[in-house]
């Protein structure tokens, strides 16, 4: 099995560049291929320009092959040669943007399929913002006021991206609809688990834990189990 990433958002610069450094690591170092899923900025058309933002990011940091994937709906979403860059790919990277339109594109697709296969020998799979919510079982949909299913790559979770900006003021509401942990990412900041089980934060804020009737929070360094 691999790693995963969760990212509260902001991504692409300032000390996003501990999570991401520390994912490169994770994947093999900077000659492992990365592949970045542009997804959930398709609906506003802002998907190559967000994937090449991907592309220059990585590479400041000294990866030597990234590619965005052409993923902006479900034709493409059961695409063969899309869904074989992924499953060769050791670091997939999700973008934020329009959390239900990634959750249901990829949801069932050839190219989820494929990250999980990905996933399974020993890729780090990483997301920001609406990337990071849709790899837990559950997501808020903000547009929609729902509580949906997720991916489920992090059970019994939701993440709450950008906490220390404008995601802590989901967390009353959502701890009275559903009883499942809640993940408050700050901007800039990332958690990274490990085969333990444990995660570690990585960035510039902290990650705030809303389980079991307490909060807890963690700065950069500091571990925890889900």
């Amino acid at each position: 099995m691999g790693y995963l990433l969760l990212e509260g958002g902001a991504e692409f610069g300032g000390r996003m560049r501990d999570p991401d450094l520390k994912a490169i690591e994770l994947a093999g170092g900077f000659d492992a291929p990365i592949r970045i899923i542009p997804t959930a900025a398709a609906p506003d058309n802002n998907h190559q320009r967000a994937g090449n933002n991907g592309i220059r990011w990585f590479q400041s940091l000294g990866a030597k092959d990234v590619i965005s994937v052409p993923l902006i709906d479900k034709v493409s979403a059961n695409d063969g040669s899309i869904a074989k860059s992924l499953q060769d790919a050791k670091l997939i990277y999700m973008l934020g943007g329009f959390t239900g339109y990634l959750g249901e594109t990829l949801k069932e697709s050839a190219a989820w399929d494929s990250v999980l296969k990905a996933y399974g020998n020993g890729a780090v799979v990483a997301g920001s913002s609406a990337g990071a919510m849709v790899m837990c079982e559950f997501y808020y949909d903000q547009n929609q006021g729902q509580v949906i299913e997720g991916l489920n790559l992090v059970p019994h979770s939701i993440v709450l991206p950008h906490h220390n900006t404008f995601g802590q003021s989901w967390a009353s509401r959502l701890l009275e609809i559903v009883q499942v942990t809640l993940l408050g990412i700050d901007e800039q900041t990332g958690m990274i688990d490990d085969d333990t089980q444990t995660w570690t934060v990585y960035g510039r804020g902290n990650v705030t834990l809303y389980q079991n009737r307490q909060v807890e929070t963690y700065e950069a360094g500091k571990a925890f189990s889900v």
